[in-house]
């Protein structure tokens, strides 16, 4: 598994529930290293190990825990450059998710040795959505719970009324129910796509 992922796991305990938790975390794994290098790549049972201490030692549910991470880097303001970079993939929320499927290739972009699970979106009525995260168990488990988090929050910032449903694994690609029920339900967060330039100044 990319370090990259790893490393954002470790952020998000850190930063959610603290050094100290993080250290009893590691111990409970018996991860020696004691913090993930993002640069490195990691056996993904080692992860799924840390993974697995951190839902025992803090008695929270293995899905919930994923979505928070997916929420975490959206919200947190460690991560405002993801964010923005989310933002990117449209005016709305409804292009934004049409922009989904394009997410593996601009993730390369960004770290050319990352690869994230194929991504394919389904309209079947207008504002109702199935996300389908392909070879996800096999390259990634619990991809589509982290990708739950991120569309909520990324909902929540665009200022839309959604609700969303994983339903589980149907041939090895999780599945993701999406209805947009407004598309400008709030206000959402401030955001300019473009830079905002100073005013010219005239010259006499």
């Amino acid at each position: 598994m990319h370090g990259l992922i790893a490393r954002t796991l470790q952020c998000f305990l850190q930063d959610t529930y603290g050094h100290p938790a993080w250290q009893d975390i590691t111990t409970a794994a018996i991860f020696e290293a004691g913090d993930f290098e993002a640069m490195l790549d990691y056996d993904t049972r080692t992860v799924e190990g840390v993974l697995d201490a951190a839902v025992a030692h803090l008695d929270k549910p293995r899905d919930a825990m994923l979505e928070d991470i997916g929420t975490y880097l959206i919200t947190h303001p460690h991560n405002e450059g993801l964010r923005r970079l989310m933002r990117y993939g449209g005016v709305d929320f409804i292009d934004f998710l049409h922009s989904l499927e394009d997410l593996p290739g601009r993730a390369q972009l960004a770290v050319s040795d990352l690869v994230l699970p194929e991504l394919e979106l389904s309209d079947s009525s207008p504002g109702q959505f199935l996300l389908s995260c392909l070879r996800s168990q096999r390259e990634m488990p619990g991809f589509g719970h982290v990708l739950v988090g991120v569309l909520r929050a990324m909902a929540d910032d665009y200022g839309a009324l959604v609700t969303l449903d994983h339903r589980g694994v149907l041939d090895g690609a999780e599945i993701i129910d999406i209805t947009v029920v407004e598309a400008s339900f709030s206000e959402g967060r401030a955001f300019e796509l473009g830079a905002v330039l100073p005013p010219r100044q005239v010259v006499s």
